[in-house]
């Protein structure tokens, strides 16, 4: 007798259900989009504004939740959400905080695709920005006005490396009510220092994170954070994040969470292969500077030197004016360990090369072309090596 195949209903609506006690030390991984209620009453009881209960796999899983209040606790925050990058984080911030008629101000040594959210999309929508200089708090101040609503702190700058006053700064934004403090903290990624506790009472309003960078650490996850201590402005964050529809994969939730065990030890494993390699180039005679905060001479390095005590395996070098743009190209072409990508933090060392009259032509005058390093998990001394014999493309003839 021939077999009667299984009806798709009891493939759907099977009876079995595992049973309960499992434990692992990895979270489970959970996938949804629906959630399924026990009944009317629970769903119309439930609500995605807190963390009592599920609605719908946009609005957080047991995995999500699990992932944010993980990294609340490593920002020294209360409530974070999670979005698809650390730019999205950023987009967020402003999309729910600001209106038409408001303005932030924005470092001027910012992350380079902040700027252009500013220029563009912020600009679109009646929102206006001023730009300062993170190491004149002068500058600060006279950038504020009584339209100012938002804030950016970096600490430190994209590239260049300034490392800035924070409680300094944030002192000074304090003195206009109204106005949100929010910092990118995606360089000291929870651990170099505490963003909501800059000494005394000084703290910010809201922590971004690319996650994509230390707390992933693989080099393969998009993912960013936003993290708060005050409920009333987490709130107003998660709305936006509920209506802007940003939600992040399972998969990539559980490739962080994999990561953040490891975090402290990649972290002070490639702070420590930073400052040595960074060190190295100081005593070369190709370059006229080393952007380093742990290095002294470096910008801002005393305020580097009272807040922290760790930095990440981040640093540039400025050529020497003598060498053309085409000469640094070269340079990093030789490289053999150093990969020429975007990003920093995963395992693989990366190099990329700036312009950096184009970037900021009030840094300019300190040299040449700059050429940022991203420390990976190498041994130091074979990135020594790659970095001696890519220099002798300096001087190959084009």
């Amino acid at each position: 007798m021939k077999k009667k195949p299984p009806s798709s209903t009891s493939l759907i609506a099977h009876a079995y259900a595992p049973p309960p006690g499992f434990e692992s030390v990895q979270p489970a991984v959970h996938k949804a989009s629906t959630v399924v209620f026990r009944n009317a009453a629970a769903l119309r009881a439930r609500s995605w504004k807190e963390k009592t209960g599920y609605t719908y796999g946009l609005h957080g899983t047991p995995t999500t939740f699990t992932l944010e209040e993980r990294i609340a606790t490593l920002e020294g925050g209360t409530s974070t959400l999670l979005v698809p990058s650390g730019l999205a984080a950023i987009t967020l911030v402003g999309a729910a905080l600001l209106r038409a008629g408001d303005e932030i101000l924005i470092p001027d040594n910012v992350y380079g695709p902040s700027r252009e959210l500013a220029r563009n999309e912020l600009a679109a929508w009646g929102i206006a920005h001023r730009s300062y200089d993170p190491m004149d708090l002068a500058s600060l101040a006279a950038a504020l006005s009584p339209a100012t609503r938002l804030v950016w702190l970096e600490a430190p700058g994209s590239v260049t490396m300034e490392f800035p006053d924070l409680p300094a700064l944030v002192d000074e934004v304090r003195r206009r009510p109204g106005v949100t403090v929010a910092i990118d903290n995606t360089w000291g990624a929870g651990l170099a220092f505490d963003p909501f506790d800059l000494g005394g009472s000084r703290a910010v309003d809201v922590s971004v994170q690319a996650l994509t960078k230390y707390p992933s650490g693989g080099g393969d996850v998009l993912m960013g954070s936003v993290t708060t201590r005050d409920p009333s402005l987490h709130q107003r964050l998660k709305a936006t994040h509920m209506r802007m529809g940003w939600g992040v994969g399972a998969n990539d939730v559980e490739a962080v969470l994999r990561s953040l065990p490891s975090l402290a030890v990649r972290y002070a494993a490639q702070d420590r292969a930073g400052r040595e390699l960074a060190g190295w180039w100081s005593k070369r005679p190709e370059v006229t500077a080393v952007l380093h905060p742990a290095l002294a001479g470096s910008p801002g390095h005393e305020h580097w030197q009272a807040l922290c005590s760790q930095a990440a395996g981040l640093f540039s070098v400025v050529f020497d004016a003598r060498f053309a743009t085409r000469q640094v190209d070269a340079f990093v072409d030789a490289l053999k360990l150093f990969r020429i990508g975007y990003s920093w933090a995963g395992p693989a060392s990366l190099v990329v090369p700036y312009d950096l009259a184009a970037m900021r032509p009030q840094a300019s005058a300190q040299g040449g072309g700059v050429v940022r390093f991203s420390l990976g998990l190498e041994d130091v001394a074979d990135l020594v090596a790659d970095c001696e014999q890519g220099l002798k493309a300096l001087d190959r003839p084009a």
